[in-house]
């Protein structure tokens, strides 16, 4: 296969024509990388390595702008690139690349999910734990990230039953409201032991 036309296409990107009528798009980096030059003869073997290097490139360039957004997990990025390359073994090599960088890393990325979860929005070990690894975590990972919160669990279940429960738990004896803030705290991720016994202790308080 020869080449036969090589020309600027559009800002850094080149047009590549063959003699074989095919046109490729190649940026100014493969083109320098290579030696791509009018004239050229290439093995089918050293046009796909070409063309490999060229979508690796495009592939790591768009993961680095996903990035500047927000984080990824390995697992997240991988399935993204997925979709739009078709090419796993390619998608996985960028990702390699993007955690040797530390670009990519699942155990920071899983303390900064640990402390929005547990933090901010008040969730239990169990909720917090499985939203993590729905990001593309490993569970071993998400367990090392939510250690640290052993004692913020407890207090995150007290701070909610004195703000976002306060009124259904006016009245000791309502056992329907009461039930009503046992089944939301166990959809925030509280296991129905930690709530019963807060709930306890929050009653018993009120009375006090």
């Amino acid at each position: 296969m020869k080449i036969i036309s090589v020309k600027v296409y559009k800002g850094t990107t080149f047009e590549v024509e063959t003699d074989d009528d095919k046109k490729i798009y190649l940026h100014a980096d493969i083109i320098a990388d290579f030696g791509v030059r009018e004239g050229q003869e290439l093995s089918r073997p050293e046009l796909r390595k070409i063309i490999y290097a060229s979508n690796f490139r495009r592939a790591y360039q768009y993961s680095l702008y996903c990035l500047d957004y927000r984080d990824y997990s390995a697992k997240e990025m991988c399935d993204k690139l997925v979709k739009t390359y078709k090419n796993q073994n390619l998608c996985q090599a960028v990702v390699r690349k993007l955690e040797e960088a530390g670009i990519i890393n699942d155990e920071r990325y899983a303390e900064k999910l640990a402390f929005r979860y547990v933090g901010g929005r008040k969730y239990g070990y169990r909720r917090a734990k499985r939203e993590i690894m729905l990001k593309g975590i490993g569970e071993y990972i998400a367990e090392d990230a939510l250690q640290i919160y052993t004692e913020k669990f407890p207090e995150n279940l007290a701070y909610l039953l004195k703000t976002k429960y306060v009124r259904l738990l006016a009245d000791r004896n309502d056992r329907k409201s009461i039930e009503k803030v046992r089944n939301s705290l166990v959809r925030y991720g509280y296991s129905y032991e930690e709530i019963n016994n807060s709930v306890s202790d929050y009653l018993d308080c009120q009375e006090d």
